[in-house]
């Protein structure tokens, strides 16, 4: 979908990619300063791009400016306080952004996503920024959104396809750094333990080993564990684990091919009352009483 939306003589074009996921393309073609306005909350990460041309970032009410000059890209997040486009553009330029929220960020990088909370408390004071220079391969993606000749029933597709590999062309690193991780979070050396520890915890969730035991496994100290797991992760490992095993179950159940005590021995509880009582604090109903609101 895609709404056009007038600033002065100038025009910005919005596309939505997915929910929680959209574009913003600004093109003042005129030879006046363009100032751009609109609303984005916390909940969403940042990405500009100055295609060409110049731009600054008004924040504070113009008490405080970011410049975003050509060739140059910015991150913003800010889970604290939303952090609305104040966008000052100058004549002849292009500057193109995505946003995309923190949750459907994380589950590009993770095939975890749907099991994992990603902004527990501890993450919840985080904000980043980070400037950087666009690379000749972004570059062309840019030209690419911005300049195209397509039926109308395919640039939706086309979009889609051209903001995740600015995403990959952003975020791409080394062959030889070969983790699953989140690029935005982390980039530390003790990364594939702490992601070795959690393949572990998954791996034996029904019964998974003590944290000292995790930490001596991967050869890590336990701080440096509890410390990477949650920078990583999100939560500690053994709430981690619970959100797991919970969806985990809640998969189980909803495939029909299990009962509550299979399911509850399956994650790792030896009697149903423990299942049915975890279950009921993750999801605030009875594993019976999800199956029935299924059918």
């Amino acid at each position: 979908m895609e709404t056009l939306k007038n600033i002065a003589t100038g025009l910005y074009r919005e596309t939505t990619i997915e929910e929680g996921f959209f574009i913003l393309k600004f093109n003042n073609e005129t030879t006046e300063k363009q100032l751009v306005t609109r609303e984005v909350d916390s909940s969403f990460i940042q990405f500009h791009f100055c295609a060409k041309g110049n731009s600054v970032f008004q924040f504070n009410e113009g008490n405080y400016k970011l410049p975003l000059g050509e060739e140059h890209s910015l991150l913003l997040y800010n889970p604290q306080r939303d952090l609305p486009i104040n966008l000052e553009i100058a004549p002849e330029t292009w500057v193109i952004s995505v946003f995309i929220s923190i949750k459907k960020f994380h589950s590009l990088f993770s095939r975890e996503a749907d099991f994992i909370t990603f902004l527990s408390d501890e993450n919840r004071d985080r904000k980043y920024y980070k400037d950087g220079l666009i690379s000749p391969s972004m570059a062309i993606v840019l030209n690419q959104l911005m300049n195209y000749n397509l039926h109308p029933s395919v640039k939706a597709l086309y979009f889609k396809g051209k903001a995740y590999e600015l995403l990959s062309l952003y975020f791409n690193r080394p062959s030889e750094a070969d983790v699953e991780q989140c690029p935005f979070l982390v980039d530390e050396d003790n990364v594939a333990k702490i992601k070795r520890a959690k393949d572990i915890v998954i791996a034996r969730m029904a019964e998974p080993p003590s944290l000292q035991e995790l930490a001596d496994e991967i050869n890590l100290s336990l701080n440096k564990l509890k410390e990477g797991f949650k920078q990583i992760y999100g939560d500690s490992v053994y709430s981690f684990l619970f959100d797991y095993k919970m969806e985990v179950a809640r998969q189980l159940l909803a495939s029909g091919s299990h009962n509550v005590n299979e399911v509850g021995l399956r994650i790792g509880y030896s009697t149903a009352s423990h299942f049915i009582a975890a279950f009921k604090k993750q999801y605030g109903t009875t594993p019976k009483k999800y199956i029935q609101s299924l059918s």
